[in-house]
């Protein structure tokens, strides 16, 4: 099945919406391939905006940035990593096609000569796939991989804007003739592109004074291309200085830029500042901006209607501003979680256990992030299977929510094991299931060991929770009253 144009007199162009089967269904389509550009209203210009006038350098970064906004999307919907690459390695003429709705967007800002961040970049393209998928659902890969076959319906915010009818002049678009792997071989060599006076060029000197190496440059490269484009001046050393500026240490900066390049694409003035003051204003703790961005730096990176949406679903969840504001400083990967995919969905599986969800975001917000099928469920097996009751359960979890961070083959099942060999009843891990946290060759081992030589016994939390010096000053007070006694 797929959609009919039909064409009327003075250009205008109905797009008939059909339902389309959620499968993975062969489409077919016409061979040559359309871009609709739209007549802006009222200013009497030409919508329509040739990829020549964008200088090569910047026209490659963008089609990288579409690239990752594509892939992050398909992902969303399911997509495992490698069918998800197949699919972008397939995809060349819809990566230009949504670089060309970039520039039509967005025409203004390149005809005075402004780039667009990378924050401007996907809050223009995701609401685009959005629209495309409610279009396709489940045949949407068939339409992104066939694009080049298809007549392209360029809707400009059809959905979006509850527009029907949009002023078209159709013009033809050849496909893009450079594949992915070229492309990241351009950027690459851009790492070891000598000037003609024999020096590495400026931008990948900068960033070896800050102290990356060229071998973790190439990497970021590889990973996201549009880097190698991005200009010292204009991105990076001002995106550097700043963080330089909220007290980031230069030795952190490598691994930030490693973690998220995209940082450089992003406009201080227009986005990053006040993403930071958006932030500010729902609780994140500005004196800790530094420690924030090391430990997430994607953070600065989302819309504000994606942060305003996690937000929104902890208050939801009995969280005080003031914690909400402690979760965010914290655990600030906590917005890279889909509400529905993953928080909600997690919140009623522990609902189900009877646990305080609001005290368990608080305490421990990483364990949102678990799969509930690979790592909760596991885990909550494990000890039923182990003869506790799912109250016990629940109490060990809001004691110690970090418990379900733990791997079973690794941690939980060893440490178990030689809990069984201690005279402890298996009570006392409901009282004190921080026992997991510690180390069992480094910490358990060792002074259970002591206490079983002097002959004393302790709770399992004074074993394993004291200091060094406040554990032995309790072991000599308990001896010396086993002597009086």
């Amino acid at each position: 099945m797929k959609a009919s144009i039909f064409v009327r007199p003075a250009g205008l162009l109905f797009v008939s919406r059909k339902t389309f089967p959620h499968s993975r269904t062969r489409v077919t389509f016409p061979q040559k391939v359309f871009f609709c550009q739209a007549k802006y209203s009222g200013s009497g210009v030409d919508g329509k905006f040739s990829l020549r006038v964008v200088p090569p350098a910047l026209l490659a970064a963008e089609k990288e940035e579409a690239k990752a906004v594509l892939t992050l999307f398909l992902k969303k919907q399911g997509l495992s990593n490698v069918v998800a690459a197949r699919t972008i390695n397939k995809s060349d003429a819809f990566v230009d096609h949504l670089v060309s709705r970039l520039h039509s967007v967005h025409k203004s800002r390149y005809l005075v000569g402004r780039e667009l961040s990378t924050l401007e970049i996907r809050e223009a393209l995701i609401p685009y796939l959005e629209t495309l998928f409610e279009e396709y659902g489940g045949i949407l890969v068939d339409v992104v991989e066939n694009f080049s076959k298809s007549p392209v319906e360029e809707k400009l915010e059809e959905n979006v804007q509850k527009q029907t009818v949009i002023e078209t002049s159709v013009a033809s678009v050849s496909p893009s003739v450079a594949s992915s792997d070229s492309r990241k071989l351009k950027a690459l060599a851009r790492v070891s592109d000598i000037s003609p006076t024999g020096k590495l060029p400026s931008h990948i000197v900068y960033l070896v004074d800050l102290g990356m190496k060229i071998e973790a440059i190439r990497e970021v490269i590889r990973k996201f291309p549009a880097f190698a484009y991005y200009s010292l001046e204009g991105k990076i050393k001002p995106v550097v200085e700043f963080l330089l500026d909220l007290g980031v240490p230069k030795s952190d900066i490598p691994t930030i830029l490693t973690k998220r390049p995209q940082l450089c694409g992003i406009s201080l003035t227009e986005n990053l500042i006040p993403t930071m003051e958006f932030l500010e204003d729902l609780g994140v703790d500005k004196r800790q901006w530094a420690k924030v961005i090391y430990r997430f730096p994607p953070l600065l990176t989302y819309s504000r209607q994606k942060l305003k949406a996690t937000v929104d679903f902890l208050y939801e969840m009995g969280l005080s501003a003031e914690n909400v504001g402690k979760v965010l400083t914290r655990c600030p990967n906590i917005i890279s979680y889909s509400v529905e995919d993953k928080l909600r969905p997690t919140a009623e599986y522990f609902r189900s256990l009877e646990v305080d969800v609001a005290v368990l975001l608080h305490r421990s917000p990483q364990t949102f992030g678990l799969s509930i099928e690979a790592n909760l469920k596991p885990v909550t097996e494990f000890f039923l299977e182990r003869g506790y009751s799912l109250k016990d359960v629940a109490t060990m979890i809001s004691r110690y929510g970090a418990l379900y961070t733990f791997s079973l083959p690794d941690n939980l099942i060893s440490k178990w094991d030689f809990f069984l060999t201690m005279v402890y009843p298996r009570s006392e891990l409901v009282k004190f299931p921080q026992y997991f946290g510690y180390s069992l060759e480094d910490r358990i081992k060792p002074r259970y060991e002591i206490i079983r030589k002097c002959g004393v016994k302790l709770l399992l939390n004074q074993m394993l929770s004291l200091s060094e010096e406040d554990f032995h000053k309790l072991l000599k007070k308990k001896m010396e009253k086993m002597l009086d006694d």
